[in-house]
């Protein structure tokens, strides 16, 4: 009988685990989320990032103030892992791991490649951390989006890394250097 009570015992301990442990990472108010493009070669772009959601408010301007570097996301660093050296919106930047922020400013954007990685999303490590800082390609999208969402369109030895949330799309190409 005692061995059967520890044994119904146990398997509660774990069921009630398992359950608190899928309800704190689905309840997140800001989901791990990935995105990933392969060139022709297999080669790849891989960046996790944390997808906050608008929730009734004002981003761009307000929550994610011009002028200042954004974390590209929320909670951990965003990062972005490439095992090829690639050319970033005509910028070379070798394989290798690192840390995107971007400088959002009404009328354009910079996008920050980061040396820098391992550490929480803020604050912002500095200047002397970066490694490359280009410009995106603004545009609007035509609806507002609530999730924040990082995203890639490949058309041949290209991939476009598209950052859009509220209604602001921010692009930069990305190609394998040959």
């Amino acid at each position: 009988m005692r061995k059967n009570t520890i044994v119904v015992c146990a398997v509660l301990v774990a069921l009630f685990t398992f359950t608190a442990r899928a309800k704190a990472q689905g309840d997140r108010p800001s989901p791990p989320a990935k995105a990933e493009c392969k060139f022709t070669d297999g080669k790849t772009i891989h960046v996790d990032y944390s997808s906050p959601r608008m929730r009734g408010r004002k981003i761009f301007g307000d929550l994610v103030p011009y002028g200042q570097p954004w974390r590209a996301g929320a909670n951990e660093a965003t990062t972005f892992v490439i095992n090829t050296d690639v050319n970033v919106g005509g910028k070379a930047v070798p394989a290798g791991s690192y840390t995107l922020f971007t400088l959002p400013n009404a009328d354009n954007w910079m996008l920050i490649v980061s040396k820098q990685t391992g550490e929480w999303g803020i604050p912002y490590p500095g200047e002397t951390s970066d490694f490359a800082r280009i410009p995106m390609k603004l545009s609007k999208v035509s609806s507002p989006l609530e999730n924040f969402t990082i995203s890639f369109d490949r058309s041949g030895s290209t991939c476009t890394m598209n950052l859009a949330w509220e209604t602001t799309k921010a692009s930069i190409a990305i190609s394998d250097k040959k």
